[in-house]
């Protein structure tokens, strides 16, 4: 295991409000959708989504990242229309509510970007990397917010039928430097880096990634990682997405130590700890 040390302090310019990432930051996922493989169904009134976007941010949710397509294993893809009709709605209660929550969307259509940008959005977040849409670089620069860009082999549909790499990791950091430098040519100035747990890859493969996340540190820009209960930790453990927090637990803890400055998390209270114990052992 990589030995703690200091983080590199970032900062991100989020619709004009500045977020300081002087310790790892918790990003709270709120899925619209119905089909979700955790929380599939669970917010699609305006009273279910206020009620668990206070309760992220009253456990400490940093941002909210707000999603209305599926994209777990085998998922079909929706309409820009169905898209937007699940979004807009719940993003101008959350900020009519939550006036200064940082929320990010999670989709990789520009068209979609746009529309959730002046509906007070002020992170975009792209499974794709804009090499769904590459759109998506412009419409962000053009405002002046974060782009995470993820890493996915193949689409939702695909990704998880015969995944191959030489090099996990290599290839993969490969992959992130040319899409930073093109997200850069646009004039995108924040950027986070996602390698996409479970987006095309064996559980063999997210675990190499996991034990050389410090690597991706190379690139000089904030990690973020998705690891919530996902299936390389819930199949490993032989169990299920609701009995998968403990493992869950864990593999933050080795994400952390591991130089991420972000997680994305169903559950922000055991992030946060996680958190504090992690920033503990840093000043002892």
């Amino acid at each position: 295991m990589i030995d703690i040390k200091e983080d590199k302090i970032f900062s991100l310019n989020c619709g004009g409000m500045l977020l300081e990432i002087d310790k790892p930051k918790v990003m709270g996922i709120l899925n619209l959708t119905p089909d979700s493989f955790y929380d599939g169904g669970r917010y699609t009134s305006e009273k279910a989504v206020l009620a668990q976007v206070e309760k992220m941010l009253s456990e400490g949710a940093d941002m909210i990242d707000v999603g209305a397509v599926s994209t777990k294993p085998d998922a079909a893809n929706i309409s820009l229309e169905e898209e937007s009709n699940r979004l807009i709605p719940a993003l101008k209660a959350i900020k009519k509510e939550f006036p200064k929550s940082i929320i990010s969307i999670d989709t990789f259509r520009s068209e979609i970007a746009k529309k959730t940008i002046d509906e007070g959005a002020s992170i975009i977040n792209d499974i794709y990397a804009g090499t769904y849409d590459e759109r998506i670089f412009e419409v962000v620069a053009n405002n002046n917010i974060p782009i995470a860009l993820m890493h996915i082999q193949g689409t939702p549909e695909t990704m998880q039928k015969n995944p191959v790499y030489t090099n996990v990791v290599t290839e993969i950091f490969d992959f992130f430097t040319q899409r930073i430098a093109l997200a850069k040519k646009y004039g995108v100035k924040d950027i986070l880096v996602d390698v996409g747990f479970g987006f095309g890859k064996t559980i063999e493969h997210n675990y190499q990634l996991l034990k050389n996340m410090d690597f991706f540190s190379l690139l000089g820009y904030p990690l973020l990682a998705g690891v919530s209960r996902k299936s390389m930790i819930y199949k490993l453990l032989e169990t299920t997405p609701q009995e998968a927090l403990n493992g869950t637990t864990a593999v933050h803890t080795i994400a952390l130590q591991n130089g991420v400055n972000i997680l994305r998390v169903h559950d922000v209270k055991a992030a946060k700890e996680c958190i504090e114990i992690t920033e503990m052992l840093k000043k002892v």
